[in-house]
């Protein structure tokens, strides 16, 4: 039955835009196992479904039951499309980011190509905005988010994947210097003080608050394709020296590690290898999470650590070295002037560091149906407004969202140049965007 009060907008031939309550969770959860299925409708995904009626049944952190919205065909009483939004906050260098994340977006095969989701994304854009989030991000398939305002602009997983066999073995009689264990609520202050550590090594890294960390310790059902194993590295005296998370299943015939750090000081030459011993060892006792491959030999590790991670240079000389290419995020920034604004000070201190230290002028960003006005004075962003490219002179050209590549950190813009032929600018403009604007690698474990 429809609560009247829950419906948002009513998109004709029956069809209603709803936000979703906890009366809708089975419904819900059967949907979205069928519509996340990589196997297709007829054979769900069982992690989405319960990862589903966790979200609106069980207590999160940054989430609430009517944070879904559902499209709901009221002649047949069926969900026939479905979104959300979660809230998290990234790291822009020192800078904290409130972002949403809209997630388990899908629509049934009958009823695509009407609209529904971009009926959803209107309304969860006026949700994120009205929470006070700068900016959205989205996995995703190739291209489909770009039609709502979104540009593949930050790496996603990559890595390094390996052999069992390349594992290097314990010597004989010898015992592990580190061993892990299963995280508890005690260990949150370390957790949030070696996750703070390893943010500096990123542009963009996503905050965990301790509440957030109990969620990931004890928040999901076993069988959600959410959950996370949070385990703590500790030395020969027990002490934390670090952690790691992975999956408490198999894909495959492989084991992921999603992350893994260490303090400060701690030497990962030491460390790397008791993990690769930790892991072969757990993965053995690992069911696979789809189960038409159950009967698939456990062989490989995988490091999905992103582009760069300290444990690479050890790892990837003989243990792992098979390489796996990041993916993408897809990143939409629809108040580019304010966001300039929030992260003036990282910009700042980029610019004090470079040989445009103390620059006073003006930047006119073409984007070609759009652009940005930015002012400098002595190093500082002074101020940062929409442009309507006219007969003035502009100082650089992007095609339209490109520029958020440079933004990110995901691209230099001599690659940006070389890749689109109508991205360019004069030198002086050039010399500024590479101080402000580095490449610089990223790595995001999202809040789920």
């Amino acid at each position: 039955m429809v609560d009247n009060n829950s419906v948002i907008r009513d998109l004709g031939n029956g069809l209603i835009l709803r936000s979703a309550m906890a009366a809708d969770a089975e419904a819900l959860a059967e949907f979205n196992g069928h519509v996340h299925s990589d196997f297709g409708w007829d054979e769900p995904d069982e992690g989405v479904a319960v990862w589903t009626r966790d979200l609106l049944l069980e207590p999160h952190p940054t989430f609430k039951p009517e944070d879904f919205l559902v499209v709901e065909d009221t002649a047949a009483g069926m969900i026939v499309s479905s979104t959300n939004l979660i809230a998290q906050t990234w790291s822009y260098g020192s800078i904290e980011i409130p972002v949403g994340r809209p997630e388990l977006v899908g629509t049934h095969p009958d009823y695509r190509n009407r609209g529904l989701v971009r009926a959803q994304f209107e309304v969860l854009h006026r949700w994120s905005e009205e929470r006070g989030h700068k900016m959205q991000g989205i996995t995703g398939i190739p291209y489909y988010y770009r039609q709502f305002g979104y540009e593949m602009a930050l790496d996603m997983h990559g890595g390094y994947a390996g052999p069992l066999f390349s594992v290097p073995a314990l010597k004989d009689d010898a015992t592990e210097s580190y061993t892990v264990r299963p995280a508890t609520s005690k260990d949150i202050p370390f957790l949030q003080t070696v996750d703070a550590y390893a943010a500096k090594r990123h542009l963009i890294h996503c905050m965990r608050d301790a509440a957030m960390w109990r969620y990931e310790m004890a928040g999901r059902s076993p069988e959600s394709g959410m959950e996370t194993q949070v385990n703590i590295i500790a030395d020969a005296e027990n002490t934390p020296v670090g952690y790691l998370v992975h999956p408490n299943v198999r894909w495959g015939n492989t084991l992921a590690l999603w992350v893994y750090e260490l303090d400060p000081g701690v030497s990962w030459w030491e460390v790397t290898p008791c993990v690769m011993r930790y892991l072969k060892t757990v993965g053995a006792t690992y069911g696979t999470y789809y189960k038409s491959e159950a009967d698939t030999p456990f062989e490989r590790l995988i490091f999905l650590l992103g582009r760069e991670h300290p444990c690479y240079p050890i790892v990837t000389q003989e243990w792992l070295p098979q390489y796996r290419k990041p993916y993408s995020w897809y990143i939409r920034v629809a108040d580019l002037p304010g966001f300039l604004k929030l992260i003036a000070p990282v910009l700042g201190e980029r610019l004090a560091r470079s040989i445009m230290a103390g620059y006073s002028g003006e930047l006119r960003l073409n984007f070609y149906r759009s652009g940005l006005h930015l002012v400098f004075e002595k190093g500082r962003l002074a101020e940062a407004q929409s442009w309507e490219p006219d007969n003035t002179e502009s100082s650089t050209e992007f095609p339209p969202l490109t520029f958020l590549q440079l933004v990110f950190g995901y691209h230099s813009l001599a690659e940006l140049m070389a890749a689109f032929p109508d991205c360019g600018g004069r030198l002086e403009a050039r010399l500024l965007l590479d101080a402000l604007f580095p490449k610089q690698a990223s790595y995001v474990w999202p809040v789920a």
